[in-house]
C-alpha cells in the first residue's frame, strides 16, 4: 500500500487519482470512477468529487491487479 500525502483538510477523489499517478488526466480519473473500478474504504465509489480525508483507503481495481493507496495529511 502506497501512502499519498495531501494538504489539509481533504482532496477530491479525481485529484487523488492523479496525484497517485494512476490517472494521467482529470478526464481519465472521471472515467475510472464512473466505470466502478475505484473503491474508497472498501466500497465502490462512483461519485465524482468525493472528498478523501486522512486515513481513507483508495483501491483501484485494474484487470492486471489492484493498486492500494492510503491518504495522509501533511
Amino acid at each position: 500500500m502506497k501512502e499519498i500525502e495531501v494538504l489539509p483538510p481533504f482532496i477530491k477523489l479525481e485529484q487523488f487519482l492523479k496525484l497517485a499517478n494512476v490517472a494521467d488526466t482529470g478526464g481519465m480519473a472521471k472515467m475510472m470512477i464512473l466505470d466502478g473500478i475505484v473503491e474508497v474504504n472498501g466500497e465502490v465509489c462512483t461519485m465524482r468529487g468525493k472528498k478523501i480525508y486522512d486515513g481513507d483507503k483508495v483501491d483501484v481495481n485494474f484487470e492486471e491487479g489492484t493498486e492500494e493507496f492510503i491518504c495522509r495529511i501533511k
